[in-house]
């Protein structure tokens, strides 16, 4: 098979990506001509196709997952095309019970022959830079969440705070903590989490500090973001370091889609049924824009009513998606028309 010659032919490559490994299989006129497992190095990989499939149109396709995009960057360089897919839209036979790299890799080849894989959105190495920032103070904030769970829960068990107190950890609900008396043992646990959470509270600052830069930088869309009532300069930063320039959406349908906003549909004949949310988008962007929806409706009356509408029939959680879905296409409007966003007087409609 490796003496064949291939040009001008399309040949399809499913790789299967791992920490030290590259599982791949080659598609040509529906037949498996080849299968293989390489070291995980880019390199090797465009070696190996250029070296077999010597002057072929190659087209190739892995999982989006740990490996990042890096792969993707590496083969699009030397003029293979590939694409990068969601694990969720890789069919998987009923009967299907065995699961080996090797045919994962298969399945991505067979299908991707066919013309049933879609690539997902592949960031810049800029764009993916600015998220980078963004996600980690993410992190930090859930540490930091985490810390003081445990800090609340220790001050209840030893007697310091009762149920009764429902406040947020802060500077100075830890200053009146550590003034309390206690046992010099529990002092020391008490006073070792509250820096803890001290030393997660600054990193956070410092990481927000270089976003205000960050934001400076990108003027144009930080602007359009903070436009919206509801949205602050941290969101805005989020949703324009995961977003951008919304335009890039062909539609709002393909927007819902890459948000994880659209809700699943189980139809037959006659009748329609929606159920939940797809949840197949940047779950990043559907946190922040349920939690700025939230806010919105408080300064929106149009929105307001929205939610108010949907609320008695499907309740507040559905009414808050359908809120987050709306508010998102009205900013991709916005980048649309170039203006930044504003409430649309009574009687118009949205």
């Amino acid at each position: 098979m490796s003496d064949r010659n291939y040009k001008g032919k399309d040949i399809f490559v499913g790789i299967d990506v791992h920490k030290k490994t590259y599982a791949i299989a080659v598609m040509c006129d529906k037949v498996l001509i080849k299968k293989d497992t390489l070291p995980a190095c880019p390199e090797k990989l465009i070696t190996y196709l250029s070296k077999f499939f010597l002057g072929a149109n190659v087209k190739s396709a892995y999982e989006a997952g740990f490996s990042g995009f890096g792969l993707h960057r590496a083969l699009i360089d030397h003029g293979i095309n590939n694409i990068v897919v969601h694990a969720a839209s890789i069919e998987i036979g009923a009967r299907d019970r065995v699961k080996t790299d090797k045919r994962d890799a298969l399945k991505i080849a067979t299908q991707l022959e066919v013309g049933r894989l879609k690539g997902i959105y592949v960031p810049s190495s800029k764009e993916e830079a600015r998220r980078a920032l963004t996600r980690f103070r993410d992190k930090l904030v859930k540490e930091r969440a985490r810390l003081a769970a445990t800090l609340k829960s220790k001050a209840n068990y030893y007697g310091l705070i009762g149920p009764q107190d429902i406040k947020r950890v802060s500077k100075s609900w830890c200053e009146k903590l550590k003034q309390q008396e206690m046992l010099p043992e529990i002092k020391y646990v008490i006073n070792e989490l509250i820096k803890e959470w001290e030393h997660f509270s600054h990193r956070i600052k410092a990481v927000e500090n270089h976003l205000k830069k960050q934001a400076a930088e990108n003027e144009k869309y930080q602007k359009v973001y903070e436009s919206v009532p509801g949205i602050g300069p941290t969101a805005s930063r989020i949703l324009a370091n995961e977003l951008g320039d919304m335009s890039r959406f062909p539609s709002e349908r393909h927007l819902s889609s890459y948000t994880g906003l659209t809700p699943a549909e189980y139809s037959s004949g006659e009748h329609v049924r929606k159920g939940h949310i797809s949840r197949q988008g940047n779950p990043r962007i559907r946190s922040i824009l349920v939690v700025c929806s939230w806010i919105s409706i408080n300064y929106n009356k149009k929105l307001k009513e929205v939610y108010l509408r949907i609320a008695r029939r499907a309740g507040s959680k559905k009414a808050i998606v359908a809120v987050a879905r709306r508010l998102i296409c009205q900013i991709r409007a916005c980048f649309r028309s170039g203006t930044l966003y504003q409430i649309q007087p009574e009687g118009k409609a949205i």
